[in-house]
Formats: structure tokens, sequence, C-alpha cells
């Protein structure tokens, strides 16, 4: 990694497992984007002290390579414009994990418990609904995206990346609900659409 500030680096280094790397993006507040959307690298996200979805997937990924991991992002896509999510990938024992930075109470961490890439994408299935009719929207998982494929630039851009999700977007991804049972899927309850409204980030915070 090139081009890291020394204080930039003491922060990488003391994000030294999944679990800190995720205490660290749970105790930063949400991006809301007030003055138009942003696309972070993990230095403007340490600069700025906020991130949304993506943005905390480049730092905790950035964190993960940093110490001697695999910088790897998981896209997923859904459908009737609801919000996509993008998590980091960490593998411990052989099995998957995800580190994610979210607003919501589900769409979180993962711990590494998944065997597969799909085990772990189709967790995220029963949690990714719309609030106001409980229709569940994910549609797809990707291919792990491996950041290395881009250099190191990307960790201390003061651009923003918006070229990233062009590739992102390119990878292969692949169904989560077979064809034959789609209209078989329940949708959320009265109940759970209630609680997904619940933020961890208030809009009313300077801080967002």
């Amino acid at each position: 990694m090139t081009g890291l500030t020394p204080k930039e680096t003491a922060v990488l280094r003391g994000l030294s497992t999944p679990r800190k790397i995720q205490d660290f993006l749970d105790r930063l507040p949400v991006n809301y984007e007030k003055n138009g959307e942003t696309h972070f690298s993990p230095r403007r996200v340490l600069q700025e002290r906020k991130a949304h979805c993506i943005e905390g997937a480049l730092l905790a990924a950035a964190a993960l390579w940093f110490h001697g991991g695999k910088p790897l992002l998981l896209d997923l896509k859904t459908k009737l414009l609801d919000d996509e999510h993008v998590v980091a990938l960490f593998r411990e024992n052989g099995y998957w994990g995800a580190i994610s930075k979210t607003n919501h109470a589900v769409v979180r961490y993962r711990d590494p418990i998944y065997r597969t890439i799909r085990e772990l994408a189709l967790s995220y299935f029963h949690e990714y609904f719309r609030d106001h009719d409980g229709v569940k929207t994910l549609v797809s998982y990707s291919r792990p995206f491996d950041l290395r494929t881009l250099g190191d630039a990307w960790i201390t851009s003061s651009e923003d990346l918006w070229d990233l999700d062009d590739r992102l977007n390119a990878v292969p991804h692949f169904p989560v609900v077979p064809a034959a049972n789609a209209r078989l899927i329940r949708r959320a309850t009265i109940f759970e659409r209630r609680v997904i409204n619940v933020r961890e980030w208030s809009a009313d915070d300077p801080r967002t």
C-alpha cells in the first residue's frame, strides 16, 4: 500500500481483525450524502468520519488487505428500486463472514460460519424487504470482487470512486430465488416492517 500517511497507517494497524473493523465502522456516523452523492475512498472516510455502505466496505477491505487478507467485496442487488448493498468479505478457518456498514437493524455483520459465498448471501434474503409492503427484494449476489485488480490507488484517492461501481456491476451475479419458487415467497409481516424502520443514526445528527 502506497501513499498512506502515518495517521492512516496507525488507524489501519489498529483494525487487525474483522471484529475490530466492524466495531470501528459501527462507531462511524452514517453518510447521508447531504451535499450530494459521494463515493468516498478509505482516506476520505477517515477524513470525513462518516460512511455509507460501499464506503464502509472499502475501508474494511483496505484494513483486511493491510493485515495480509484479501480485499474482497460482495455486491447484493435488489429489485423495485430498493437500495443495493455492498459488504467486505473475510474468511477464517475456511468459513466466510462479512463486514457491513448500514443504518438498519438488519443486513449487518456476518460471523464466519458460512461454507460458501452463496450461503452467506442467502443469509441476507429474509432481512431485505420494502418497509411499506413487505416485498422481499434481494435478487442476486456477485462473485467476490478482488480490489487488488485495481492496484491500491483507490485507498488514498481524493476523488469519488464512481468507476469502481462500474467494475463491480460488471462482475457476474447469481440469482438468489429459484425461478420455480418465485411465486412462493412470503411477504414480511407488519411487525417486521415496523422494526425495519429503526435507524441507528439520525439525519438530524450534524455528524451524518
